[in-house]
């Protein structure tokens, strides 16, 4: 992309990348995702604020040179350690071998680990330190740790109410020719916000919400992320919404039905509790074959939905993988303040229902009642009892 101003002072110089299938080999990129990085511009310093990945290193550098010419930067500041954001750390130092790098403590020791970049040319910085660019251009520091790993932090331009936020705030989608939300149809980011966070932030939720504390008396007129647009129209919708899935809040009273089959039979149950659902008027039903549908994608429907199904077949005397898969996500991430319903299926030995019990209570989560065991193939007893399983569930729903 070509260099943009955000501001007088503040501009865009980052890349997109529309080639990685998967980031951090795990999730899929159909929108691909952007690397943001910016630069800002005072009057007596410049100082770039994150970097972008190792193999776009010289695209961000054109862009250093098309704003600066014969001027160099003179601080890279580092909110966020992840390689897609520090990758390029060597090959900037080695273009501008003058600048100084900003960052806490414990930024500084990754920077040593990752990279092998001593202490020369380094500046630690404190929770609420401040730093001078010239006249009328203040960064001032915050500590976000383990937002959302420990050495995050993030840094406001005092004078132009402007947030680098690090990856809060972000999601997955490269940019296509604009970079600021008041250029651009930002509707379909808002769904890749959600999988992003629910995929990547989710576990981390109580720290969210300390960094939303220390943030809430700051003016914002502009957030600037590390991936997805730069905020100032949808600043209020992109807080609410990091503020509502940090506090495991589901969006809506929907369901989402996640099942593993081998031979349609577990599938023929899940289908019988879903009918059960849209029976007592529950019209937001997300239906996931767990074998199929990306994890990512299952995860960030259980992020928005009230309501949850599970069905499993037993499977080596466990859960079927695909679906064991999706309850240690489940585990993994504290989700919590959600309903669930229960349905196991086994040809002779009847462990996936009373797995799935165990482990939805030991997870500190509702369920409607006991878990739902059925032998072999449903009878149309059977069917009728997943059908009533899905109206309880959807009366408890609307009973919130």
């Amino acid at each position: 992309m070509r260099t943009t101003g955000i501001s007088e002072k503040v501009y865009y110089i980052g890349v997109n990348d529309r080639t990685t299938h998967k980031f951090e080999g795990m999730w899929p990129l159909p929108m691909g995702v952007s690397y943001n990085s910016y630069l800002v511009a005072g009057e007596d310093k410049a100082a770039i604020i994150d970097g972008v990945e190792v193999r776009h290193a010289l695209s961000q550098i054109s862009h250093i040179k098309a704003i600066l010419g014969d001027r160099k930067p003179d601080y890279l500041i580092i909110n966020h350690m992840e390689p897609d954001h520090s990758g390029a750390i060597k090959i900037l130092r080695a273009e501008f071998p003058d600048i100084t790098i900003v960052g806490n403590t414990q930024t500084l020791g990754m920077v040593k680990g990752f990279y092998g970049i001593d202490d020369i040319n380094t500046l630690p910085v404190k929770d609420g330190d401040t730093l001078s660019l010239g006249a009328d251009t203040t960064l001032r520091f915050a500590l976000t740790p383990m937002v959302h790993w420990p050495e995050t932090m993030v840094t406001y331009l005092v004078e132009e109410q402007t947030l680098f936020s690090g990856d809060a705030f972000g999601c997955f989608g490269a940019l296509s020719g604009a970079v600021l939300d008041t250029d651009m149809d930002t509707d379909p980011y808002f769904p890749e916000m959600l999988r992003y966070y629910s995929n990547i932030v989710g576990k981390y939720g109580t720290f969210v919400q300390r960094a939303l504390a220390k943030l809430k008396n700051l003016s914002l007129s502009t957030i600037c992320s590390t991936h997805g647009p730069v905020w100032r129209s949808r600043i209020g919708e992109v807080v609410d919404l990091y503020d509502r899935l940090s506090r495991y809040e589901p969006l809506d009273n929907g369901v989402t039905i996640v099942y593993g089959s081998m031979y349609g039979n577990t599938e023929a149950m899940a289908e019988a509790v879903a009918e059960g659902l849209a029976e007592e008027g529950v019209r937001k039903i997300s239906f996931l074959n767990a074998s199929v549908t990306d994890l990512s994608y299952i995860i960030a429907e259980i992020f928005r939905h009230k309501g949850l199904v599970l069905a499993s077949p037993t499977y080596s005397d466990g859960l079927f993988p695909p679906v064991n898969a999706v309850v240690d996500a489940i585990e993994t991430r504290g989700i919590k303040n959600r309903i669930t319903a229960l349905v196991g299926s086994n040809t002779w030995a009847p462990r996936a229902a009373k797995l799935l019990g165990e482990r939805i209570d030991e997870n500190g989560i509702e369920r409607v009642s006991d878990p739902i065991s059925i032998k072999q193939s449903a009878t149309s007893t059977d069917l009728e009892n997943l059908r009533e399983l899905g109206r309880t569930l959807a009366r408890r729903l609307n009973c919130e």
